[in-house]
C-alpha cells in the first residue's frame, strides 16, 4: 500500500482532512449515523449547530398543512437501529477510506477522463487498463475491478443516467438500479462495507435534492433486506451543499428515535417508490388482485332428475364457481385510459367553474389541484432547467433580489412592482429565475417584501399565472411562508389579494400584511435589512405627504419625524 493511515489528530470533525496529503481514514475515525445523534445533542447545547439533527428544513413534503406531526399514520420507514448503525456520513473522497469496496461514477466505456475526479490518479494506471478489458457497462449496472494502489480491496464501477426532465422517472428508476447494482455485487464478490460518493453527477444534469432522495431510500430499502450481509455504507460528500442536503435527508429515511420517525412522516415526498426504492408507476402495474383460496371439496348427492331451466340455475348459482366469481377476485384497478378520461372531466368541469374568474380579468384558473407527487415532480424539473441556464439578464432587472431578515429573524426575498414590465419580461424565464433564487430561501421559515411604490398603472400578472407559479414552487413554500409585507398596497391591489385568497391559495394569501408608509414596514423588517430602490423613499412622500417621516437626501437614511 502507497497510503499509511494517519493519526485521528490530523483530521477533523467526521473524518474531513486538514491538509492535501496522501492520508487513509478509518471506519473508527468516522462517527456512525446511530451515534451522531448523542453527539449532536450535546453540541446543540454548546451552540454548534453544524450536526443539528431535529431542526432540518422539511425537503418536500408531501403534506400541506404545516406543522402535521403524522398523528395516526404508520412510518414507511421506521426506526432501526441495526440498520443506521451500519450508515456513516463522511465529507471526503472515497479513495482515502480503509473499506472494502469504493464506488466509481463512470461512463459506458469506462473512461479514465469521464470517471469520479482524482480516482485514477490514486489508484495508479494499472486500474484503467483493467477497465479496457471489461467492455464497457451499461447505464444502471455496475462492474468490479481491483482497487490497486487504493487502500480499499475492490472499486465497483457503475453508470448512472442522463438526466433529462421528460424522462424524470426513468432517470430515478436508472439512478436508484446503479445504487442497488453496487451493493448486489458487493455482496457478490464477499465484501462488506462499501463507500459511494454521489453516482450522479453535474455533467449529467441530475438535480441533486431529487437525486439524494433516490439514493438513501435506495440504499435503505437494501438493508432491510440484506442487513446481515452488509456492515457499513459510507455516503461521501466532497462539497458543503451535498452534505447538507444529506444532512437534512437522512433522519428522513434512517430516523434514529421516535421523534425522527414522526417528523419524517409529514416530511417524506409522497412517492417513496416500492420494496426496492424505484417509482411505481401504475400504468405498469398487474391490475388483478391473487387467486383466492383453494375451494373445499364437495359433497355429491345422488342426482336428482330436474328440469332443464333447473338445471342451468343450478350449474350458475354452483359454489364451485361462485368461489372463482368472487367479487374480489374479479376487481380491477381502473384502467389507466378510464383515470385520464375521469382527469380530463374533472380538467374540463374545473376550467368551466372559473369561466366567470377569466371573464373578471383573472386569467385562467382551470385545471385540478395538483398532488404532492405531481408538485414535486414539476418542481424538480423547473428547478433542474433553472439550474442549468444563464438567467444573468432577469437579475439585473432587479425584480427579486435578496433582504437581509425580519424581525423574526427569518431571511427576506424583496419584490420590486415596478420593475416587472411584462413588456420586457420572457415570463418562462423569470419563473425559472424566481424558482432559483427562492429554492435556498424556502427550505426554512422566510418572509416576503413587496414594494407595489408606483407600480399601480404598470400591467401585472393575472391570477392564473400566479397559481402555477405557487404550484412550482411546491408545498414548502406554503408551510414555510410566514407573512407578505406589502408596502403602498391600492384599492385594486386588495382586490387582487382577495381574489387570490378566494381563487388560489387561501392559506398563502392569508399571510399579506399592508403597511401605507415606510416606517410602519420597519416595524417588521429593520430599514438595515432592506435595499430599497429611490423611487419608494420618493413615492411615499408624495402619497404620505412626509407624515411623521423624514427621509435624508444624500445618506437615504429614513427616520421619525420628532
Amino acid at each position: 500500500m502507497m497510503y499509511q493511515a494517519v493519526p485521528t489528530a490530523t483530521t477533523t470533525r467526521g473524518g474531513t482532512p486538514t491538509e492535501s496529503v496522501d492520508y487513509v481514514v478509518t471506519l473508527d475515525q468516522i462517527p456512525r449515523w446511530s451515534d451522531v445523534e448523542q453527539r449532536s445533542s450535546l453540541e446543540g447545547e454548546t451552540g454548534d449547530p453544524s450536526h443539528s439533527n431535529h431542526r432540518y428544513a422539511n425537503p418536500l413534503a408531501s403534506s400541506s398543512e404545516a406543522g402535521s406531526s403524522g398523528n395516526g399514520m404508520v412510518s414507511k420507514f421506521p426506526v432501526d437501529h441495526e440498520i443506521n448503525s451500519k450508515i456513516y456520513l463522511w465529507r471526503g473522497e472515497p479513495w482515502n477510506l480503509e473499506v472494502d469496496a469504493v464506488v466509481n461514477s463512470t461512463n459506458e466505456n469506462l473512461d479514465e477522463a469521464h470517471s469520479s475526479p482524482g480516482l485514477h490518479v490514486a489508484a495508479g494506471p494499472g486500474l484503467a487498463e483493467q477497465c479496457a478489458t471489461l467492455g464497457g457497462c451499461r447505464t444502471g449496472m455496475a462492474k468490479v475491478t481491483n482497487a490497486y494502489d487504493l487502500p480499499a480491496r475492490r472499486v465497483i464501477h457503475t453508470v448512472g443516467p442522463k438526466y433529462a426532465v421528460k424522462y424524470h422517472t426513468a432517470a430515478e428508476n436508472a439512478l436508484s438500479h446503479c445504487y442497488r447494482s453496487c451493493l448486489e455485487l458487493l455482496i457478490d464478490n464477499g465484501l462488506q462495507s462499501i463507500a459511494m460518493g454521489c453516482i450522479y453527477t453535474d455533467a449529467k444534469n441530475y438535480p441533486r435534492e431529487p437525486a439524494a432522495h433516490v439514493a438513501i431510500r435506495t440504499v435503505r430499502r437494501f438493508l432491510e433486506k440484506q442487513k446481515d450481509k452488509i456492515s457499513a455504507v459510507v455516503f461521501c460528500t466532497t462539497t458543503s451543499s451535498d452534505t447538507e442536503i444529506y444532512k437534512r435527508l437522512l433522519p428522513l429515511y434512517f430516523p434514529r428515535d421516535e421523534h425522527e420517525e414522526e417528523v419524517a412522516i409529514s416530511k417524506l415526498p409522497a412517492d417513496v417508490g416500492d420494496e426496492n426504492g424505484e417509482t411505481v408507476i401504475d400504468e405498469r402495474k398487474i391490475r388483478i388482485q391473487a387467486l383466492p383460496n383453494k375451494p373445499q371439496p364437495r359433497v355429491f348427492s345422488a342426482p336428482v332428475e330436474r328440469p332443464a331451466a333447473d338445471l342451468t340455475l343450478l350449474r350458475r348459482n354452483s359454489n364451485h364457481l361462485d368461489s372463482y366469481l368472487d367479487p374480489a377476485f374479479m376487481s380491477l384497478i381502473k384502467d389507466p385510459d378510464e383515470r385520464r378520461k375521469e382527469q380530463w372531466e374533472k380538467t374540463a368541469q374545473a376550467q368551466s367553474g372559473f369561466n366567470f374568474v377569466k371573464l373578471l380579468g383573472f386569467g385562467d384558473l382551470g385545471g385540478p389541484p395538483l398532488s404532492a407527487a405531481e408538485e414535486y415532480s414539476l418542481h424538480s424539473r423547473y428547478l433542474a432547467k433553472a439550474n442549468s441556464l444563464n438567467l444573468s439578464e432577469i437579475a439585473e432587472m432587479k425584480i427579486v433580489y435578496r433582504g437581509g431578515v425580519d424581525t423574526e429573524g427569518h431571511p427576506v426575498m424583496v419584490v420590486v412592482g415596478a420593475h416587472f414590465l411584462l413588456r420586457c419580461l420572457d415570463l418562462e424565464r423569470f419563473v425559472l429565475y424566481v424558482i432559483k433564487e427562492f429554492e435556498p430561501v424556502i427550505q426554512k421559515p422566510y418572509s416576503i417584501v413587496y414594494f407595489h411604490s408606483a407600480a399601480s398603472l404598470q400591467v401585472q400578472p393575472d391570477l392564473g399565472w400566479m397559481k402555477r407559479l405557487q404550484q412550482i414552487l411546491g408545498r414548502k413554500h406554503q408551510r414555510n411562508l410566514q407573512a407578505i409585507y406589502v408596502l403602498h398596497p391600492t384599492f385594486h391591489l386588495k382586490a387582487t389579494v382577495l381574489a387570490m385568497q378566494l381563487f388560489v391559495d387561501n392559506v398563502v394569501w392569508k399571510k399579506v400584511v399592508y403597511a401605507d408608509r415606510l416606517l410602519q414596514l420597519f416595524k417588521y423588517v429593520p430599514r438595515e435589512q432592506l435595499t430599497i430602490p429611490d423611487f419608494v423613499f420618493q413615492h411615499d412622500l408624495e402619497v404620505n405627504g412626509g407624515k411623521g417621516l423624514i427621509v435624508d437626501p444624500r445618506t437615504k437614511y429614513v427616520y421619525q419625524r420628532p
